[in-house]
């Protein structure tokens, strides 16, 4: 197969990076949210493959990009985008990542990439210490860690884990139909996706309710929901608290969950996608609380740890739970390392078999920003939505939905009484997507249409924030409401 030459791919390579550092560099004077319709984009490309390799394939893709990607995309990492959650991809990370994908290893056994295997362990288990987990979410302590491709992936692992230290014959019969897991309506949509996936059905899905007054599960509930099933014949598999929800940054108490959980067994995971990695600042280390009692706990990288999609970070307590669920070793992965019992292969800690090496892109954000460097800009975003806070509470026609969670806001609009006007608040949403400067996204809060502002590109400053507020009282005087 036709490939470049290492100096043409110099070359071209230089290109590219010189395309990206300008691209950047652009991206405050860009509209967040591209003005396009579905069909647009294919529309620009030729419906046929080409049957012989490009003259400068670094120049068209340059045009590609500068011509139909760029003015076709939603730019996560502008400084104005307050939607979702960030999916930050700093340059740091870029820099790894290139590394990686030079280096092309295939990570699924020790065997196969013994750098890229140990120097994520390595990086683990110092994360671990840095998050204030314990030593026993490390390899010295009988647990460990890994890089999974998201928090998605993290949950679903975990279920099957879960799953198998329920029932010893899970790995030969499958599930029974007995099995229960346990989440609240703020839940992420993943969880009910590896329940999908795993093959217990929706019935298996049981809903928390929230302790009165809050978003958050409560664990007197959790206890009477399992003594129920318990006796009823069922069997509590997996209990999920998350630290940090999507739609409005809830946390549920992790402590008073997992020693609910424990008299039925039941493996606890935490998923802390967004707010976990905020637990390297002592000030929040609270967020960890309760983290001792449970089985798994996730973060995410490829948000709030600046490292460019897909990362996330998993750590269980006892190093063996995901090989004894997911392991299967035909002949042809058998090797001396792995029949030793000294190594890792991560391959059994995901479902692919296959794996790239992650920890290049992690090892490049840890040792280019320094832990401190990663706090000091998570510390610059709560004092950022803490400000935003501050202003909305003191505007007539605004109100927070919710109080603020770390670096997510959560507000409506609403009439003169005070009550949440949905048809303002989406109208005001859409007027500041429109008017490109920011880009915001909604949730649902006690049946109301709320605004989600997530403050966490790298890039944001105070500036940007002032600019959001200005469009966000501009589109709220055109709502005719104020």
């Amino acid at each position: 197969m036709p490939d470049l030459e290492p100096d043409e791919f110099r070359r071209q390579g230089h290109q590219l990076v010189d395309w990206v550092a300008q691209y950047r560099t652009s991206l405050p004077s860009m509209r967040v949210q591209p003005n396009v319709s579905p069909g647009s984009v294919k529309a620009q490309l030729p419906r046929e493959l080409p049957e012989q390799p490009a003259e400068a394939l670094g120049d068209d893709l340059v045009a590609l990009l500068n011509d139909v990607i760029v003015p076709s995309s939603l730019h996560w990492q502008h400084p104005g985008f307050f939607g979702y959650f960030p999916a930050n991809a700093s340059l740091l990370s870029l820099l790894g990542d290139i590394a990686s994908g030079g280096i092309g290893a295939q990570g699924m056994l020790w065997s196969s990439s013994p750098a890229g295997t140990e120097i994520e362990q390595v990086l683990l288990d110092g994360l671990a210490d840095a998050l204030g987990l314990g030593s026993e979410f490390t390899f010295a302590g009988g647990g460990g860690g890994s890089l999974q491709d998201s928090a998605s992936s993290a949950s679903l692992v975990a279920l099957l884990a879960a799953l198998q230290r329920s029932n010893p014959d899970w790995r030969e019969h499958g599930v029974d139909g007995t099995e229960t897991v346990y989440v609240t309506a703020e839940t992420h949509s993943s969880l009910a996706k590896a329940v999908r996936v795993a093959g217990l059905g929706a019935r298996a899905l049981r809903i928390v309710p929230f302790t009165e007054g809050t978003l958050s599960m409560s664990a007197d509930a959790l206890a009477d929901m399992l003594a129920q099933d318990a006796a009823a014949g069922r069997r509590p598999v997996m209990v999920c608290p998350t630290v940090g929800t999507t739609g409005t940054g809830a946390i549920d108490p992790v402590s008073d969950v997992a020693l609910a959980a424990r008299e039925h067994e039941a493996w606890v995971h935490v998923d802390a996608a967004w707010a976990g990695v905020a637990a390297l600042c002592p000030e929040f280390r609270w967020l960890v609380d309760g983290v001792d009692l449970a089985d798994s706990f996730c973060t995410d990288a490829h948000k709030w740890f600046y490292t460019a999609f897909d990362a996330s970070f998993m750590w269980v307590r006892d190093a063996r739970a995901l090989p004894t669920a997911l392991s299967i070793t035909p002949e042809y992965l058998r090797n001396a390392a792995t029949e030793s019992g000294e190594v890792i292969d991560y391959r059994d800690w995901q479902v692919p078999l296959g794996r790239r090496m992650r920890a290049l892109k992690i090892w490049s954000v840890v040792h280019g920003a320094g832990l401190e460097g990663l706090r000091e800009s998570i510390r610059g975003h709560v004092a950022m939505a803490d400000s935003l806070a501050g202003r909305i509470d003191n505007e007539p026609g605004f109100a927070l939905a919710t109080p603020p969670s770390l670096a997510l806001v959560c507000l409506y609009l609403v009439d003169r009484d005070g009550r949440p006007n949905d048809t303002a608040t989406k109208a005001a949403m859409e007027a500041v997507n429109a008017e490109g400067h920011s880009f915001l996204t909604h949730t649902s809060i006690n049946g109301h249409f709320a605004i989600r502002v997530a403050i966490g590109t790298p890039t944001t400053l105070p500036d940007h924030i002032d600019t959001l507020w200005d469009s966000l009282r501009k589109a709220a005087r055109q709502s005719g409401e104020h």
